[in-house]
């Protein structure tokens, strides 16, 4: 089994490292110092096992973990956590492993050879024990594989019937989210316009009004306009005006 190892701290990683070589039939994949790497190296190396740590700057682990979790066939994922084991008692941790740090050899070597993959419902739960922040990336498979999208490179998220598309400065990706889950999460980064539009705040540069009396927002960087909404127009103006 390929197993990539993910810590911000690299003697850590050298440690867990070590002590995976040691595992029959294991070897190390590569490493990681934080969940973007994670991401990447999962797409690239194709481990069997990431062992992640949940505790690091940037895009840390339940976020990797979210992102790996969208895979066509996602590796198992074994989380070193700081938790108490009465916490770890409360997931099935049959499904998926919880390493204590400091991680011990024999926890590592049966969380390793019962590791299964991970599901969206032992994910949330994961989140709300360790209290997972807001997300840095947004993700979704493509014919590329799957792209991350940084948040705050994205100008808008606009509903379409199932979908919704996420316009970022390189493109646009589709993801099977909500306006009502992305708004929720993302709170006074993005401003809705419409019932079917957020755009991001830092990215207004001001308003518009055509013949007939209907208001669009400009966009930096964009050359399309979004309609804005009646019910909306009120109150993206007096955002605007602020700028």
């Amino acid at each position: 089994m390929k197993v990539l190892v993910v810590d911000d701290e690299k003697l850590a990683r050298d440690r867990l490292s070590r002590m995976v070589e040691q595992v029959d039939g294991c070897e190390v994949a590569g490493q990681a110092a934080n969940g973007l790497e994670a991401v990447q190296l999962t797409q690239s190396a194709a481990p069997d096992i990431v062992l992640l740590d949940i505790r690091m700057p940037g895009m840390d682990g339940l976020e990797a973990a979210r992102h790996i979790a969208e895979f066509e066939s996602p590796p198992a994922v074994i989380f070193c956590t700081a938790y108490e084991e009465h916490a770890i008692e409360a997931f099935n941790v049959q499904a998926v492993g919880y390493l204590l740090k400091p991680v011990r050899r024999e926890d590592l070597q049966r969380s390793l050879i019962g590791a299964k993959r991970t599901n969206k419902a032992q994910l949330a739960a994961l989140n709300d024990q360790e209290g997972g922040g807001v997300r840095t990336h947004i993700s979704a498979r493509t014919r590329r594989g799957i792209e991350l999208v940084p948040v705050d490179d994205i100008r808008y998220f606009q509903a379409d019937q199932k979908y919704v598309t996420v316009r970022y400065s390189e493109g646009e990706i589709l993801i099977d989210e909500t306006l009502r889950e992305l708004e929720d999460e993302f709170g006074e980064r993005f401003i809705r316009i419409h019932r079917n539009a957020l755009i991001a705040v830092g990215y207004i540069e001001g308003l518009e009004r055509d013949d007939q009396g209907h208001y669009r927002v400009r966009l930096r960087g964009l050359e399309d306009r979004l309609d804005v909404s009646r019910r909306h127009v009120a109150g993206l103006r007096k955002f605007v005006l602020k700028l």
